[in-house]
C-alpha cells in the first residue's frame, strides 16, 4: 500500500503525542499530499467539510505484535484483546484519526491544516476521507473501559516559559502555551508509572525539548530548551 500524504506536525516522537484525536484541539499539522495526488482537483470540494478521516501508519510502532495488549486506560495492568483496544502495535499498524480541517492550501504545495491531531512526524497516511455526522456520529454508542475523556492534571507554567512559549510562530498558527497545557494535563506518562517528584520528565515539541515535573499539586513546567 502506497502512502498519498505525508504528515508534518509538533510531534518529533511518539512519547506525549494525545492518546487520542481532537484531545488536545490547540495542535496542529500539515498533511501534505503526495504524486499524484498532490494537484488541486484531487482536494477539490474538501474545504465544505469540517472534520475528516484519516487512515495511517503507525511508522515508530517497532516490535511485533500481540493478541494481548496492557491499555493505558487500564493502568497498563490488565489486558484486553489487541482488536478491543487502539493500542498502535496492531497486525497491519493502520490507525484511524477523526481531525478538524482548518483550511486547504494549494501553493506552494497541496497541504490540508487540521487541528487537534495526534500524529507524529512524518507519519505515511493511506487516505483521507470526510467526516459525515450522520452516518459517523453514533449517538447511542458506548465503550466501557474509556466512557470518557481522562480527567486532567493542573498544569503551570513559569512567566518566562509562558513569554517564550508565546513568542513561537509557525505555519499553522499553533498556540503553543494552550498546547502545552492540554499535552502535560493529559499526563503523557504512562498510567502504570508513579509520578516521581525527583525525576524531570521531558518531550519534543515543536522543536523545544519540553521538560516538567510533578508537584502535589499537579505538573510544572521548569524548561522550554531549544
Amino acid at each position: 500500500m502506497t502512502p498519498i500524504a505525508t504528515v508534518h506536525s509538533c510531534f518529533g516522537e511518539k512519547f506525549g503525542v494525545p492518546r487520542q484525536p481532537l484531545l488536545a484541539d490547540a495542535s496542529r499539522a500539515a498533511i501534505e499530499l503526495l504524486p499524484p495526488l498532490n494537484t488541486p482537483d484531487a482536494v477539490a470540494g474538501l474545504e465544505q467539510n469540517t472534520h475528516l478521516w484519516v487512515i495511517f501508519q503507525f511508522h515508530q510502532a517497532a516490535g511485533e505484535w500481540s493478541a494481548k495488549v496492557r491499555p493505558p486506560r487500564l493502568g497498563g495492568n490488565k489486558k484486553l484483546g489487541v482488536l478491543a483496544t487502539r493500542s498502535p502495535f496492531r497486525p497491519n499498524n493502520i490507525g484511524l484519526s477523526v481531525v478538524r480541517l482548518l483550511e486547504v492550501r494549494l501553493k506552494p504545495k497541496v497541504e490540508l491544516i487540521v487541528g487537534g491531531a495526534d500524529l507524529v512526524d512524518g507519519t505515511p497516511v493511506l487516505d483521507i476521507k470526510p467526516y459525515i455526522p450522520y452516518a459517523d456520529a453514533v449517538e447511542e454508542a458506548q465503550s466501557a473501559f474509556a466512557d470518557a475523556a481522562p480527567q486532567m492534571l493542573p498544569v503551570f507554567i513559569p512567566e518566562d516559559i509562558m513569554q517564550k512559549a508565546h513568542a513561537f510562530k509557525d505555519d499553522w498558527d499553533t498556540d503553543l502555551p494552550r498546547l502545552i497545557e492540554q499535552l502535560l494535563g493529559q499526563d503523557p506518562k504512562p498510567a502504570y508509572q508513579k509520578p516521581d517528584p525527583q525525576r524531570i520528565y521531558g518531550m519534543q515539541l515543536c522543536g523545544f525539548n519540553l521538560r516538567w515535573r510533578y508537584t502535589e499539586s499537579g505538573i510544572e513546567v521548569v524548561a522550554l530548551d531549544p
